[in-house]
């Protein structure tokens, strides 16, 4: 990216201080400019006698590189900021772009605006949690173990609501970075509920669920969840898997509640240890 030039009154200081016999490094301290272009004005006016600055094709840069370089370090430092925000920003400190302008400057860094990705919001002893159950997974069980687990969840569908995307300047590859991402957490309000399983080798059964055996938060208590586990696990299972399977499902109070439990128990169903806040 080339730099706005130097005024020919600079240029002229520079050859000034040089017919002083100052070196390159204090003339370029002295006037604040770097040392490579003290030296390139020096040979210029050394081969051509000239200091006057070079006619540049086409409209010049509204920026400088130190507004080039503002402008970059306000996105490093809060990425959901908006275009609007940041031309604000420059015109505090006097500077005055136009919002393209201020989009082509972050273009040209390999920054564009995304949408967030929104990811669950975890502490950190979960974090660490999970993390730790990963590693000892991936060591010390075989490839075939994964193909004996049936995993399982459910989930409410929200058919009336925004989505609460947000846009977040970034780079590619770096959607998943903490500071690029929305925190969700569960909340209420969906009108369809639905539990499904899968396996390695396909996935089985989509149970939709009523509201109506649903509680009035329109959640699946554990009485409803029992029934379906009681319906579809084993078929599942049998289909997918063969008689010896592992069942997985989260930390959901209704997969922890005492008389599911004791159900599981009774099915004699070997149940996959799940650490907190998992995602299947």
């Amino acid at each position: 990216m080339r730099s706005k030039e130097l005024s020919l009154s600079v240029k002229q200081a520079i050859i000034r201080l040089k017919k002083q016999n100052k070196p390159i490094r204090e003339i370029a301290r002295t006037l604040g400019v770097a040392k490579t272009t003290v030296w390139n004005i020096l040979k210029k006016k050394e081969r051509t006698g000239e200091l006057s600055n070079t006619k540049r094709p086409g409209r010049p840069r509204k920026t400088t590189v130190v507004d080039d370089r503002r402008i970059l370090s306000l996105v490093k430092k809060t990425p959901f900021t908006t275009v609007g925000q940041i031309k604000n920003t420059l015109q505090e400190v006097g500077v005055c772009v136009s919002k393209s302008t201020t989009k082509r400057r972050l273009h040209q860094s390999e920054y564009r605006g995304f949408t967030t990705k929104c990811k669950p919001l975890v502490s950190l002893k979960n974090r660490k949690a999970r993390l730790e159950f990963a590693k000892q997974h991936l060591t010390t069980k075989p490839s075939q173990f994964w193909n004996k687990i049936l995993w399982t969840d459910e989930t409410k569908i929200n058919l009336y609501q925004t989505d609460g995307k947000r846009r977040v300047w970034r780079r590619k590859g770096t959607a998943h970075d903490p500071k690029h991402t929305t925190s969700s957490v569960k909340h209420g309000g969906g009108s369809v509920m639905a539990w499904a399983c899968m396996a390695a080798n396909g996935t089985g059964s989509l149970v939709f669920i009523d509201d109506v055996t649903a509680d009035k938060s329109s959640r699946i208590n554990s009485e409803v969840f029992r029934a379906i586990l009681s319906a579809h696990i084993q078929p599942n299972a049998a289909e997918l898997i063969g008689r010896r399977f592992t069942v997985q499902m989260d930390n959901d109070p209704k997969h922890t509640a005492k008389a599911t439990k004791e159900f599981l128990k009774g099915q004699k169903w070997n149940v996959m240890q799940w650490p907190s806040q998992s995602l299947t």
